[in-house]
């Protein structure tokens, strides 16, 4: 971890979280909301390092023993509220980490920071509990609520916090990084970031992972020798994507990508704005024997099968149904 300035996309709520410090008008209460891997946690880190930072400045300085603690994980005035069921937040978690410690003052910082990790996620009994600190706080507290979707709190606590709600980062932000941090190649990085929809850690999770790669792997390979399979062997096909069912929506948004991709490519004949550019052999044989009717129907069957899946219709035959309609296409 460093400052505000290594953290990609988010410059309105870094600039209004540094300007709270700059201004000396730092809230008692803030929610910050964004699904998960949008980069909560990051800004919440980044900002209570920043607070807690001996050279007072508005980025952690990353030198002081204040910084270097809170970068190992051991700055005893950041505290990070844990919770052992994973479906909730109980009342004994807020009243003995926040409720039971809040009164305690700093041991050595400006600040005493809670940071609340999956804030959605506490009881009623939580939230009230809470809500009696956030009314009354010592001058030195600050609480940081990370939720994924903050409309399940309280009307009332979403009042007394000031709000601050994570968009969808930027394409070239996002590949830019992917390419100079990570040395993912260009195509690769396309990838990614299209199935990541605006979240940062979902890119960088799929740019890592070797499964997704593989399962985009064998999307390539079914869809450039489909039209070759015989009627018998699509059981044994539809088999083979039995390995990908827990993440059969990718698989098929895998399918979508591609069949947009040939589409495109039979339109322009250019290869510049393709997903799977590195694929241009197989997507130009597939642009050539495929027609614009049937590119449209089978993007529609992989919508239907997408419908079919989400409705628990037998996975083998809408999965068999769907190879059928992109055989014959």
């Amino acid at each position: 971890m460093s400052g505000f300035g290594d953290i990609i996309g988010h410059e309105d709520i870094i600039w209004h979280l540094k300007n709270a410090i700059l201004a000396g008008k730092v809230s008692h209460a803030y929610i910050l909301s964004g699904e998960e891997g949008s980069g909560k946690r990051l800004l919440a880190d980044t900002f209570a390092m920043a607070l807690q930072c001996e050279q007072g400045g508005t980025e952690p300085c990353m030198q002081c023993r204040s910084c270097r603690q809170a970068a190992s994980g051991s700055q005893p005035d950041i505290i990070h509220v844990v919770h052992e069921k994973p479906a909730s937040i109980g009342v004994e978690d807020i009243r003995g980490q926040v409720n039971g410690d809040i009164a305690i003052k700093p041991y050595r910082s400006p600040y005493k920071i809670y940071i609340i990790d999956e804030a959605d996620k506490m009881t009623v009994q939580a939230q009230n509990a809470l809500l009696k600190t956030i009314e009354e706080p010592p001058s030195y507290a600050v609480l940081i609520l990370l939720a994924d979707n903050a409309d399940r709190m309280l009307p009332t606590i979403l009042s007394r916090c000031i709000r601050l709600n994570l968009k969808a980062v930027s394409s070239r932000l996002m590949k830019e990084y992917l390419m100079d941090k990570m040395k993912i190649p260009d195509y690769q990085a396309d990838l990614s970031v299209t199935f990541a929809q605006g979240n940062v850690g979902k890119a960088m999770k799929l740019a890592s992972s070797d499964k997704f790669q593989e399962m985009k792997e064998q999307a390539v390979r079914l869809l450039g020798s489909i039209e070759g399979t015989e009627l018998h062997d699509l059981p044994e096909a539809v088999k083979e994507l039995g390995a990908y069912k827990e993440n059969i929506q990718e698989l098929l948004d895998l399918f979508t990508l591609w069949f947009r991709d040939v589409l495109l490519f039979k339109a322009t004949q250019e290869a510049g704005e393709l997903i799977f550019r590195d694929e241009l052999a197989a997507v130009r044989r597939q642009a050539k024997k495929s027609s614009y009717e049937g590119l449209e129907e089978i993007l529609n069957g992989i919508e239907r099968a997408r419908a079919r899946l989400r409705a628990n219709v037998n996975f083998d035959l809408t999965m068999e149904l769907l190879l059928l309609t992109i055989k014959e296409n």
